[in-house]
């Protein structure tokens, strides 16, 4: 096993991997840059390395400065956590070019499953179901519009490369389809230095199912059963649970299977997931490949029992997985939700700034992997991910009333988040019958419907009444009067937002 690893990334995913390293006494390297300088990565890990300037393009992004901070800390081995550098192949070769262990997947695994087109072909060829379309990049023109008409209307413009929800475009009829094409393509361009698109088959109401998966360096591939990532905003995902409200035990046997024959088409190994669209029918197909540590993970974790961090250190080190498939239970259900700095009111445009005060939920089945700490700052060089909050429960009717617990609990000063936003979603009743697909949040929430409700005056002034009395120094209050009664004085970071739904 390693003895010392550096972690190319920041945060909350820094930390985690951090921690799970000091569990198996492997010494950590954290890099930092000017804005991370206090950051608690930095703080926590055995050393730490100034990489350079605030910008990720002069910092985290930036490889011969890292592998030089790995060289002069004497660390064996790089974890890239999430983002950033972790699904660059280049990277991965740079780090075994310095005779340095990558904590990941095979470069040639990266380079296949981060071209689109290229993973689409290569699933295909393995009998592994895809959305209907083309099987590669493909120019607007008279091609393109035949294959759409066979694949039939509405269509799904993707960039070959990249993900977030650039480059992509729903297409309703032929008359757009070119117009469409050309601004995918543009704005491909511009993200991902890369302008191939592709067409695929618009699946209307579906649920977003992702998979687990673990391998080593000798064959022996399992899946850890599915995550439900259906709650999504502008593509990007909000809440996220395992398993699946709807996955029935032979669907998750066929989509584990299909999962597993992904991986070995790659030639994969370490921890990965393989992401599929789920339709009404329940028919499954691939969208994509994440070669890195999910930011969703830890859903999986609670109710496995399996800590992917420290599974990752030991593929890594050349160990054989010992985990069998029939290992592999499910104990319980996990919802996450991601707590952002951001503020829902203002079409959740980031919030940054100093925590000023910071009260993170605990209790029974809950868990917070976080970054930052009162004091710290949500700085404006990165994602303002503030934590991601795990509620676990027997069930998940136990599971969504712990997170509803936990989101009240939960307070923040200094920065806006959208805590009452996560509030929303999970007391929605659509949620909580499990009635839901990926256009959830359009369909029951907008923005106009989330204004405050009319000023109450009197309110206002009763609040302020009862702020004032709890500002009193403890030496003028006796002790004879009560000490929390009247409004606290957090309600108005949590549900008193008059946030509405639709």
């Amino acid at each position: 096993m390693f003895k010392r690893i550096l972690i190319a990334n920041r945060g909350e995913i820094a930390v985690r991997i951090i921690r799970a390293a000091s569990e198996m006494d492997i010494e950590t390297v954290a890099v930092f840059s000017d804005a991370d300088r206090l950051a608690l990565h930095t703080r926590l890990a055995d050393y730490a390395y100034h990489i350079g300037l605030s910008p990720s393009q002069e910092s985290y992004l930036v490889i011969d400065r890292i592998l030089d901070a790995a060289q002069k800390s004497g660390a064996e081995a790089i974890h890239p956590g999430y983002g950033f550098l972790a699904e660059n192949a280049d990277f991965a070769r740079a780090v075994a070019d310095a005779g340095l262990t990558f904590i990941g997947p095979p470069p040639q695994a990266i380079e296949d499953m981060g071209l689109k087109t290229r993973a689409r072909e290569i699933m295909i060829a393995a009998g592994v179901p895809v959305t209907p379309g083309t099987e590669s990049a493909i120019d607007p023109g008279p091609e393109a519009a035949k294959i759409a008409e066979q694949v039939g209307y509405p269509v799904l413009i993707k960039a070959a490369s990249g993900g977030g929800g650039k480059g992509m475009r729903v297409v309703e009829t032929p008359d757009d389809l070119i117009k469409a094409m050309e601004s995918a393509s543009r704005e491909a361009a511009s993200a991902f230095n890369n302008p191939q698109i592709y067409i695929e088959k618009y699946l209307e109401g579906p649920r977003h199912i992702e998979v687990q998966l673990l391998a080593d360096q000798y064959g022996h591939t399992i899946h850890l059963n599915e995550r439900e990532c259906s709650i999504q905003r502008r593509h990007q995902k909000v809440v996220e649970e395992a398993p699946s409200p709807v996955i029935t035990p032979d669907l998750r046997a066929q989509i584990g299977a299909a999962a597993i024959k992904a991986a070995r088409a790659c030639g994969y190994y370490n921890a990965g997931t393989v992401e599929f669209l789920l339709d009404r029918n329940k028919n499954f197909y691939f969208i994509e490949m994440n070669t890195r540590l999910q930011v969703e993970h830890p859903v999986t974790e609670m109710t496995t029992g399996i800590d992917l961090v420290k599974e990752q250190f030991k593929i890594a080190a050349g160990e054989k997985l010992t985990i069998q498939q029939e290992d592999v239970t499910i104990h319980g259900h996990a919802i996450e939700c991601r707590v952002y700095a951001e503020d829902p009111l203002n079409n959740f445009y980031p919030s940054t700034g100093m925590v000023k005060y910071l009260h993170p939920p605990a209790g029974p089945g809950i868990r917070n992997d976080s970054g930052i700490y009162e004091g710290g700052e949500i700085s404006i060089y990165y994602d303002p991910l503030i934590s991601k909050l795990v509620a676990w429960g027997r069930d998940r009717s136990e599971a969504i009333v712990r997170m509803r617990r936990a989101l009240q609990e939960y307070h923040i000063t200094g920065v806006r988040s959208n805590i009452p936003f996560c509030l929303l979603v999970v007391e929605h009743p659509k949620f909580i019958e499990g009635d839901f697909d990926t256009h959830f949040i359009s369909d029951h929430f907008r923005i106009e419907d989330m204004a405050p409700g009319p000023v109450d005056k009197e309110k206002i002034a009763a609040i302020a009444a009862v702020l004032a009395y709890h500002a009193k120094p403890a030496a003028s209050v006796s002790a004879s009067q009560p000490q929390n009664d009247g409004v606290s004085p957090w309600l108005s970071s949590g549900r008193r937002l008059g946030l509405r739904t639709r």
